[in-house]
């Protein structure tokens, strides 16, 4: 019968036309001519983002990428996947692997309003401030140990900012102390010496947070207030670049060891850590 004639050179050309039809609409179920399609930016293959749209129907997963949403694991303000993902090839950073970096300064609006208020009144003797760079990163990856194994950051120059108490009667001081991962605070001695308490502890995790308007993983000497003394070990301004916090579990700050000498109430101390 002609009917069955017609299925057979459908078959016999690769689907015929219902698979044009198909095909039309943006399913692929026949074999096709010519090279496979590329992958693109994003990972997908056969996308082409632009503002805005989403050229797959349906909407592949990335949709939100395309259409200007928020990128899982951070503040909307962070952008799209496709406008962060650019930014390192015009900053390259020191050290690390990172999709994203740039000028911490031009991005006050992803940053704790400490941070950039502080970054907005950079101290003279810091050097410039756009030597201080933001990089993305994964706010679950935030803890060292962590982070460094996934953006390949040696622990040598990721320097921990560790908010402490010091109690000297019934008065209580809080204090940040900077050290490198590879060492540790000498909270009992050092820190309790130089603050003149009678006992140092780590503050409680709520007290720091609250003090500092930061994220617990992401404390960082930048925007601290201003009462504050900061203590920094002097092997962490001897070394070139050093990453510390962004005030947020998502991103980290690079900058030159030695500019965190200038911040306000700094004071370098040999041996502050063990």
């Amino acid at each position: 019968p002609q009917g069955a004639r017609n299925r057979r050179v459908g078959r016999r050309l690769g689907g015929g036309a219902t698979t044009r039809r198909r095909r039309s609409a943006g399913v692929l179920t026949g074999p096709r001519r010519g090279p496979a399609p590329r992958p693109d930016s994003l990972g997908t293959t056969g996308c082409t983002p632009s503002p805005g749209t989403c050229a797959r129907e349906p909407p592949c997963e990335l949709r939100r990428r395309c259409l200007d949403q928020p990128v899982d694991g951070g503040a909307g303000a962070w952008g799209t996947a496709r406008t962060l993902g650019r930014m390192s090839d015009a900053t390259p950073t020191p050290f690390g692997t990172f999709d994203t970096a740039g000028p911490a300064a031009s991005r006050a609006d992803v940053l704790p309003e400490p941070v950039a208020a502080a970054l907005a009144a950079w101290p003279t003797g810091a050097g410039p401030v756009d030597a201080v760079l933001l990089v993305d990163s994964d706010p679950d990856k935030a803890d060292t140990a962590v982070f460094c194994e996934t953006y390949d950051v040696r622990p040598e120059v990721s320097a921990n900012c560790v908010v402490v108490a010091a109690k000297r009667g019934q008065e209580v001081t809080l204090a940040a102390c900077v050290v490198l991962a590879t060492t540790k605070l000498d909270v009992n001695r050092a820190v309790r010496k130089r603050l003149g308490a009678r006992k140092a502890s780590f503050a409680p995790m709520d007290d720091a947070v609250a003090a500092t308007r930061m994220e617990y993983g992401g404390i960082t000497p930048v925007g601290l207030p201003a009462e504050w003394p900061l203590l920094i070990d002097a092997r962490v301004t001897a070394t070139p670049h050093v990453l510390v916090g962004s005030g947020a579990r998502r991103g980290k700050l690079i900058l030159p060891g030695a500019a965190l000498a200038a911040l306000p109430n700094a004071e370098v101390i040999t041996d502050l850590a063990v």
